[in-house]
């Protein structure tokens, strides 16, 4: 399937997604005095971090060599609308002002059309997640849309960092974003980063 990806200077070319980067991540091997749920707790929290710190090429280091990584909005993961990247477009991308459309506001259907950069500074990146509660393979934020990680990614292992809504909007402005592993090569790689709100 191919996408149409969006240009500063108003051209538009076409993007397959079909090629596949390689990298190691020294952060996700195997140790066999680290438990696999305390290994994806520490890729969680470095993922947090380079996020916190705006380090998106550390960011990258974390991305599947071979399935490289898709960006969901919402908690519900649509395949065929989902932005996806192998680490070599990621890292080709990052630094450039190139604009994607990353998929459809919730309520309005309004285009979210931004570089990698201001998707992370804006949508990704938009509540505290270092201060969340973090869970396992279970979903810490409840709304009213399904959530189909295992589905989508039925091999996959998935961290949640969840920040409760206040209590001036009864709790439904939660927040919560979610890190999608699969083993490759005895280590875990990012295959998915997967936000999460209430949405109408």
């Amino acid at each position: 399937m191919s996408c149409t990806k969006e240009v500063t200077n108003g051209n538009s070319v076409q993007e397959t997604g079909a090629g596949r980067a390689h990298t190691t991540v020294d952060d996700g091997k195997e140790n066999s005095d680290v438990s696999k749920e305390q290994n994806l707790k520490n890729l969680n929290d470095s993922l947090l971090k380079s996020l916190e710190d705006k380090n998106y090429s550390d960011f990258a280091n974390f991305i599947h060599p071979k399935k490289g990584v898709t960006f969901s909005m919402y908690g519900h993961v649509d395949p065929e609308r989902s932005k996806h990247f192998t680490k070599e477009e990621f890292t080709q991308y990052l630094p450039t002002h190139t604009k994607f459309t990353w998929g459809e506001k919730d309520g309005t259907g309004e285009l979210l059309v931004l570089s990698i950069k201001d998707y992370f500074d804006e949508w990704i990146y938009r509540a505290n997640f270092a201060t969340g509660e973090y869970a396992l393979n279970t979903y810490k934020g409840e709304g009213n849309s399904s959530k189909n990680i295992r589905e989508i990614f039925p091999n996959a292992d998935f961290t949640e960092n969840y920040v409760a809504g206040s209590q001036a909007s009864s709790g439904m402005d939660w927040k919560s974003l979610r890190f999608v592993f699969e083993q490759f090569e005895g280590q875990y790689y990012l295959i998915a980063v997967v936000n999460d709100q209430w949405t109408i």
